[in-house]
């Protein structure tokens, strides 16, 4: 079936399912294929369970003429994805970037809702599959759509590009994550310009933040930028802090207006001006921002601040590179906080510098006098250091549930394979 027509069925049915568990009445169920998985095998179950039509590309499956056959799923996914976006004249709002991208994303999204009929990745559905299946969820009367955008190698952006074909662009930095695939720090800033690229192609808007020499680099091709930072920029602030949390003071117009947030973090501050930014081009009152950014609550792992009895928790245990674990780190450091704990979980996707990235982390360790650092993962296994160190984290949470901590301040950061998060519940229920 050409994809022409096979849109015709997806407006009539625009709820789109990949997965038999959550399939739902009337939907359209695309029976992908994994590693270890095939979704054709699963066509009858998701009729059963209501699915109005079933995407399926081996004919041996095709049970009934609800059973549409296609070449190949996920290309038709895309591809059907591409057709739907290219139907809507709204702005599309691509994400991406090393650090900070998933709560750059929701903080723009809690901006533009203020006033406009929004629709945006939902958690980090950033890759191959998460990408279309965000454009398929965008009604027709949609004001908005923010696409997030995540990659782990060269030509997976420009890839993403061709499919959500963004007129708006935003990186927020370029660091080191996922130096495996990308093959150094140069190779990541390689793989996220190419959402410039892509951008600078089509005469399409850039949102850049001009304290970032290399972003500004990257984008001098452009001559259709929006900037922000904390000078020489057409929206300019300057951070701010209030406890632990930090802010963000808004010059517009010669005016002051100072917003607080709930996010922990000095890193968190160009993430608040991007989503300023946004808002003030996209003609929202600085008032109206400022209550929403204060409004957002954090629940996702990310710089999140949390008292338990006379504890106090920040999880930060979604993402974990060099970078990150190096901002983390130095804004920890410089809260003045007693009694503080640092409890880190391995860095993935090093590839060859695995060891020499965490030697490097020990050494940022070493610079400050923390009161405990607990290391979790055997990345950390052949380096030099003299902190307490578990093979996974069930060892390390063992360790935990026999200790008492009282009056502590605790940072929590690792990768989300390092599972980190389960720390955070041993310390909770302590």
């Amino acid at each position: 079936m050409q994809i022409p027509a096979l849109y015709q069925y997806y407006l009539q049915h625009p709820t789109i399912c990949i997965d038999t568990r959550k399939t739902t009445e009337g939907c359209m169920f695309f029976a992908l294929k994994g590693p270890n998985f095939n979704g054709n095998a699963f066509a009858k179950e998701a009729l059963e369970k209501g699915a109005q039509w079933v995407i399926i590309d081996e004919e041996r499956f095709k049970i009934s003429e609800q059973c549409i056959l296609v070449e190949d799923v996920l290309t038709c996914l895309q591809q059907l994805a591409t057709y739907h976006r290219k139907q809507l004249t709204i702005p599309f709002l691509a994400i991406t970037g090393s650090n900070g991208k998933t709560t750059t994303k929701e903080l723009i999204t809690c901006v533009l809702k203020t006033s406009f009929k929004t629709v945006a990745t939902v958690g980090n559905l950033n890759n191959h599959i998460g990408v279309p299946l965000t454009i398929l969820s965008i009604p027709t009367d949609a004001e908005m759509a923010i696409i997030e955008m995540g990659a782990n190698h060269q030509k997976e952006i420009a890839s993403y590009c061709e499919i959500a074909l963004p007129n708006f662009g935003l990186i927020n930095n370029c660091g080191k994550a996922h130096i495996e695939g990308f093959g150094g720090e140069e190779g990541v800033r390689k793989g996220k310009g190419e959402l410039y690229d892509f951008l600078i192609a089509n005469n399409g808007t850039i949102f850049l933040n001009t304290d970032l020499p290399y972003l500004v680099a990257m984008s001098a091709a452009s001559n259709h930028k929006i900037t922000y930072g904390t000078y020489d920029a057409h929206y300019v602030a300057k951070p701010i802090m209030h406890d632990a949390f930090i802010g963000a003071a808004i010059l517009n117009r010669d005016a002051e207006t100072a917003i607080h947030s709930n996010l922990v973090g000095a890193y968190n501050f160009p993430n608040i001006l991007a989503a300023v930014c946004l808002g003030l081009h996209f003609g929202i009152k600085i008032d109206t921002i400022k209550e929403a950014i204060e409004n957002y609550h954090p629940d996702n792992s990310r710089s999140q601040l949390t008292k338990k009895g006379s504890n106090t928790i920040i999880l930060d245990a979604y993402n974990a590179n060099p970078s990150s674990m190096k901002v983390a780190l130095e804004n920890f450091a410089a809260m003045p906080n007693e009694h503080k704990l640092v409890w880190l979980g391995a860095m993935k996707e090093m590839g060859a510098d695995t060891q020499k990235e965490h030697q490097q982390l020990i050494a940022l360790l070493n610079a400050h006098p923390w009161e405990q650092v607990i290391l979790v993962g055997i990345e950390f296994e052949s380096t030099t250091h003299p902190y307490q160190w578990f093979e996974n984290t069930v060892l390390a949470v063992e360790y935990i549930n026999k200790q008492v901590f009282e009056h502590k301040t605790i940072l929590i950061k690792g990768s989300r394979a390092s599972k980190m998060e389960l720390l955070f519940e041993a310390i909770s229920s302590c």
